[in-house]
């Protein structure tokens, strides 16, 4: 069985999909550093990290990168995995990332753009306008760190569409099922270790018949010594993790630490991508194609994801059984703790180091609270102000910001914002700053901080 086409990783341009991102084709040369960044610096592969660094709210819950955040506590803890069998009966189990706060027993799923329910299926989409201009993505509220993890589904087809099915780490371990609308008869496997690209590590797989029109069950069987992928049972390849060891790093570069699932449907075939990308995903996004012709958008359906999680490794640093925890810049799994510290933000003003920030009451001040229903600060990819109502801001109907997370209502949530259209979404072009004027992630949660306790303040001197 041949290589995937080289392109640079899933991380990469699913992050783009659905955060903020600049410049994520521009090159760049990885070194081997796993310094953190204390500013706003791009992944080693030239990518902003998915969510960014942490500066408040959701780009600090799933998704966000300790090892460049401004400490390793920037980031909320994670949740343990929890053995389930995820079906898709109904979207009561999916909170939009406008809603989300960190309490897995509250949601099984959080999603950007416009996942969708058919007959026990949830439907990923992508459209040319309106919320899933850039795509669809569900992530696992609860995380994996070992284990068994199978997805019955359906891939989308047609080119420049891109469905995956992968295990994705914080820090970007990554482990990969990907299938590319224009080879139905073919799922690639691939795999990164924080990152770092390397052209040799994809793999195609061989599917019986087509992935778009039948069901097929892909598992990923993660251990600590050795990884495989089956396809309806069968065993199509296997990694073990002596045989990633890097002479230049001294590091194992096999997947290792605490992973989201992750299912998304994305325009790989975006104009705004590399020609290298486009070419994999086989051509630009075609907009007049049957299936957004006759229904809207290009789908992809999940019937059920089945978790099997396996027992922590050997010699863990373990004081609790509620979150993982990194405890060192290595990024590794020795640095991986588990712990009691909480997951759960208060509000999306928060941050792993201020979990209880919250907005001011509006019982303090009219003016504050008007004042917080139109901040500024970045807490939801792609949007702008904060909290747990519409759009990433809080209710205009006389709360005070604090109504807490649902697992239920509408699954509509941020990708591109409300903003971006068409494949042009895909880049947030309509909603990103340029790298040289963006106000980085340290400097929005010192703002949040500052914002917070002027508001505050405001309403002392008003009462």
């Amino acid at each position: 069985m041949g290589s995937s086409v080289p392109r640079t990783n899933l991380a990469a341009h699913v992050s783009c999909t659905f955060a903020l991102c600049a410049d994520a084709e521009r090159s760049s040369h990885h070194t081997g550093s796993l310094l953190p960044s204390t500013s706003s610096e791009d992944n080693a592969d030239g990518t902003t990290p998915e969510y960014g660094e942490c500066g408040v709210g959701a780009f600090c819950l799933g998704g966000c990168d300790p090892l460049n955040s401004h400490s390793l506590n920037s980031c909320v803890p994670a949740p343990v995995c929890n053995s389930q069998d995820y079906k898709f009966t109904s979207l009561d189990g999916v909170t939009p990332n406008t809603q989300y706060l960190g309490d897995p027993s509250t949601s099984n799923w959080v999603s950007s753009g416009k996942p969708e329910l058919n007959n026990g299926n949830v439907i990923l989409t992508l459209s040319e306008t309106g919320p899933s201009s850039s795509g669809t993505l569900l992530a696992s509220t609860s995380y994996v760190w070992y284990g068994k993890i199978s997805a019955q589904m359906k891939s989308s087809r047609g080119q420049g569409v891109v469905t995956a099915f992968i295990l994705m780490s914080d820090v970007k371990d990554e482990i990969d099922f990907e299938f590319v609308g224009t080879d139905l008869d073919t799922a690639q496997s691939n795999f990164y270790f924080q990152g770092i690209p390397d052209y040799n590590n994809g793999k195609n797989l061989t599917v019986k018949s087509s992935t778009f029109d039948d069901y097929h069950t892909y598992e990923i069987d993660w251990s600590p010594t050795q990884l495989t992928w089956s396809v309806d049972g069968t065993v199509q390849r296997t990694l073990k993790r002596s045989d990633t060891w890097n002479t230049t790093t001294n590091q194992y570069h096999y997947p290792q630490t605490p992973a989201r699932v992750e299912l998304s449907l994305w325009p790989a075939g975006s104009s705004k991508n590399g020609q290298g990308t486009i070419a994999w995903a086989g051509g630009l996004v075609n907009w007049n194609a049957q299936d957004p012709s006759t229904v809207g958008y290009y789908y992809a359906m999940v019937k059920n994801v089945n978790v099997d999680c396996y027992p922590a490794p050997d010699g863990v640093n373990k004081t609790g059984d509620k979150s993982y925890i990194y405890t060192a810049k290595s990024g590794t799994n020795e640095s991986v703790a588990i712990t009691d510290e909480n997951t759960v933000l208060k509000s999306l003003l928060g941050s792993g180091t201020d979990m209880e920030a919250d907005y001011p009451h509006a019982s303090a001040s009219g003016t504050a609270a008007t004042a917080a229903a139109t901040s500024d600060v970045a807490t939801v990819p792609g949007l702008t102000g904060a909290g747990p109502g519409t759009n990433g801001h809080p209710g205009n109907n006389g709360n005070d910001g604090t109504t807490g997370e649902s697992g239920g209502g509408s699954a509509v949530s941020s990708a591109a914002g409300a903003a971006g259209t068409g494949v042009g979404g895909f880049s947030q072009g309509n909603n990103a700053q340029s790298k040289s004027d963006a106000t980085s992630p340290k400097e929005k949660g010192v703002q949040s901080s500052m914002f917070a306790a002027l508001m505050a303040l405001l309403g002392l001197l008003v009462l």
